[in-house]
């Protein structure tokens, strides 16, 4: 089965033609060359394909795009505001290394004992959370210089030392 990864959102039309601003988070400027297709969420767990006609970067976090049969403005506000999502390998061809949303699906292991999956990472300004499941509780992990011991991409694991009590939180 294929795994999706949200990379972020369509947050404007831009111009007449049914251009659409794409907001990322892959972590570099990037003009998503090659991708033929990026998924829109159309409800929970609900993605639409659709097709990339052209696209081009605008800066490090925003991409123009023009989509197959959008070509005109308001065809492209229908979709803006909506969440896209990446397939699996177009995801990891087009995610900086260094971004932190290159730590999906990774594990988060504290003291040798594997804590959750990173299902989500929420990226704000003075900080990144990841999302994991803890016997079947969702938690918010900080990730930072000094909550991450070492990142292993090979075992595709994140060490951490979390502050204390943390996980109570959410367990408790």
């Amino acid at each position: 089965m294929t795994e999706y990864f949200k990379i972020g959102r369509l947050v404007a039309a831009h111009g007449v033609k049914g251009e659409l601003i794409l907001r990322h988070s892959l972590g570099k400027k990037t003009a998503l060359k090659g991708l033929q297709a990026l998924f829109v969420e159309e409800g929970k767990d609900r993605f639409l394909p659709w097709f990339v006609a052209e696209a081009r970067a605008k800066s490090d976090e925003e991409v123009l795009l023009l989509l197959q049969d959008v070509d005109t403005r308001e065809k492209a506000l229908r979709l803006t505001q909506k969440d896209v999502w990446l397939a699996e390998p177009d995801f990891k061809k087009h995610s900086g290394k260094s971004a932190p949303i290159s730590l999906l699906n990774y594990m988060i292991v504290e003291d040798g004992k594997e804590l959750g999956i990173i299902l989500e990472v929420i990226e704000q300004p003075h900080q990144v959370l990841c999302r994991i499941e803890v016997e079947g509780k969702e938690a918010l992990i900080p990730l930072n210089e000094n909550t991450i011991r070492s990142v292993d991409r090979k075992k595709k694991q994140v060490h951490v030392e979390l502050p204390e009590g943390l996980l109570e939180i959410y367990l408790g």
